[in-house]
């Protein structure tokens, strides 16, 4: 085996531990662990435009944006995480969640989350709804 070949499969490794360690806190709704285990200090975080936050920078705004996703929640009914996929350096997951926001009925929501991997750390999350 060629070094590359090596460092090709010594990377998928890597990508897959963070994958598998993903999935199973996402099951358990143990974000807060995700985020403090799995997250590099610089990560990005990124929605769709409509959303209140379409950007956010930096581990710390990641974490600052969950609080406030948090305060507008009225109430989690649920939720879930389907195993991810692997490609290259990057992993995906079909998650939903049935919540009641402040002030709104409650509902079902469905999404992709797309994450980035680079050192053993996810560098980048992208939501898709």
């Amino acid at each position: 085996m060629t070094t590359q070949q090596e460092s090709t499969q010594e990377k998928s490794l890597k990508i897959k531990e963070v994958a598998d360690r993903f999935y199973e806190l996402a099951k358990e709704a143990r974000f807060d662990l995700i985020q403090a285990e799995l997250f590099s200090s610089d990560a990005r975080s990124i929605e769709p435009d409509s959303s209140p936050f379409p950007l956010t920078e930096g581990l710390d705004n990641i974490i600052e944006k969950a609080k406030q996703w948090q305060e507008m929640t009225e109430a989690n009914h649920g939720g879930y995480c389907d195993e991810p996929i692997i490609a290259g350096n990057f992993f995906a997951c079909t998650m939903g969640m049935d919540i009641t926001l402040k002030g709104q009925e409650r509902s079902m929501m469905d999404e992709i989350a797309v994450y980035e991997v680079k050192d053993g750390k996810i560098v980048l999350e992208q939501f898709f709804y």
